[in-house]
């Protein structure tokens, strides 16, 4: 984030829309594509990029005089690979910019930082309700109340174990494994958090074993940083404002037995930040009310054994989550199950692969979590594995979004380095992700 950036106001923003390609739209202009591969009549695009088949590649130009191939993985979730995105010794200039930086372990629980500030903000039963009922249905259904990120904390938690909590708690009780809102206001948030803290937990059900550190990309930082954010726009085709205010980078390591069980990147953000103060908004940090709109990994080395990336459900026809765990196979399981899933993305140093985690609403803008973006990191067998996670990070209401790019701009005027606000807080965000 840049220090002395103009505050706008909202009329300056009135085109502000994300670049996810629309499957209703035309091709607008020539494409460059792989001669290698027929062209189709049906192409689903937005200008410049096409996405109607797996497989297909297509030229972008992230940096000056060089392109880089982009070839589509996957429709759904909507996913491509790039080969070179940065070169062998950029990679090794980010591992070692992380280890001077500090890795620390990558946290598995809920952070308190996260639950101080949903208190601070006076988040009450109803509003958790909203934020967790994703298709709107007026109902929990057990894939909701997994998704809560302090109620999993570190575990990776199944159907059956919901169930129990149920039943023990007297939450559900009719027993169809759905709550109401008036069931859920019923029970106390805190009776969940201490029947989750009673259960016990096999060490290969913690959702993950990783180190992480945070880079910060704004003003001052190494001009690495700023490289991959210009590349990061080039690709996405978002402007420098979304990409700017985003996450800073995290870069982790996974050594031997490092794994992540699959997981979404994104969940429903606080939905009104209008009611905020703008200390209060710096105090809380800025990233407590976004949502990860869209993922750029890269991979900082190869890895001898493992470690690859692996959407269990990519370009599935349904998506059904209890069809997740059959047969005593749980697809979320990447330490035990990895060779089930659907799409396995093996690290070769440089490469990136870029991929939405929301859909589109009507108007363009960040829609519901693609359900099919569910993804993990296999178990690392030998050698040790170095990625990069660049989040492009929005809040779900353009409005909010908006009031955001303004307080931040404000705060960046005020004379403060919002790139403070990311030291203090970046490794309490998202880290249930």
């Amino acid at each position: 984030m840049r220090r002395g950036a103009e505050a706008k106001t909202a009329s300056q923003h009135t085109c502000l829309t994300l670049a996810r390609p629309r499957l209703d739209q035309p091709p607008s202009q020539p494409i460059s594509s792989d001669p290698s591969l027929p062209p189709r009549d049906d192409a689903t695009v937005v200008p410049g990029m096409r996405v109607s088949e797996v497989g297909h590649k297509q030229e972008v130009e992230l940096v000056p005089n060089k392109i880089h191939f982009m070839k589509t993985l996957s429709l759904k979730p909507l996913a491509f690979e790039i080969p070179d995105f940065l070169s062998e010794d950029e990679c090794k200039l980010l591992i070692n910019l992380a280890k001077r930086e500090g890795l620390k372990k990558s946290p598995i629980q809920f952070s308190k930082e996260r639950a101080d500030s949903l208190e601070e903000l006076a988040v009450n039963q109803m509003e958790i309700f909203n934020i967790l009922d994703f298709n709107h249905d007026g109902q929990l259904q057990i894939i909701e109340m997994m998704s809560h990120e302090r109620l999993a904390k570190d575990q990776l938690l199944t159907p059956k174990d919901i169930m129990e909590m149920y039943s023990s708690l007297k939450a559900d009780p009719d027993g169809n494994g759905v709550l109401s809102l008036e069931e859920f206001k019923g029970v106390n948030m805190q009776d969940f958090y201490r029947y989750i803290d009673r259960k016990k937990t096999n060490k290969r059900e913690l959702v993950r074993n990783s180190q992480q550190a945070w880079l910060v990309q704004g003003k001052g930082a190494h001009p690495i940083m700023h490289s991959i954010q210009q590349r990061v726009i080039h690709l996405t085709r978002l402007s420098a404002e979304i990409i700017e205010l985003s996450e800073p980078l995290q870069v982790v390591r996974y050594d031997p037995g490092g794994y992540y069980h699959a997981h979404w990147d994104s969940g429903k953000a606080v939905p009104d930040i209008s009611r905020i103060s703008l200390e209060q908004f710096v105090h809380i940090s800025p990233y407590h009310f976004l949502s990860r709109y869209a993922t750029v990994l890269i991979y900082l080395s190869n890895v001898t054994g493992g470690g690859e990336t692996n959407f269990p459900i990519a370009d599935n026809r349904t998506y059904d989550y209890q069809s997740l765990i059959q047969n005593n196979i749980d697809l979320r399981d990447t330490y035990r199950h990895c060779d089930k899933g659907n799409l396995r993305i093996k690290p070769v140093q440089g490469t990136a692969v870029f991929w939405y985690n929301h859909l589109s609403d009507d108007e363009g803008w960040i829609g519901d979590i693609d359900q099919y973006s569910l993804h993990g990191g296999c178990l690392v067998t030998e050698g040790t594995k170095w990625i990069a996670n660049q989040w492009i990070s929005v809040h779900p209401n353009k409005r909010s979004q908006l009031l955001l790019q303004k307080v931040m701009a404000q705060h960046a005027n005020d004379g403060d380095q919002s790139e403070g606000i990311v030291d203090e807080y970046c490794p309490a965000v998202h880290e249930e992700l």
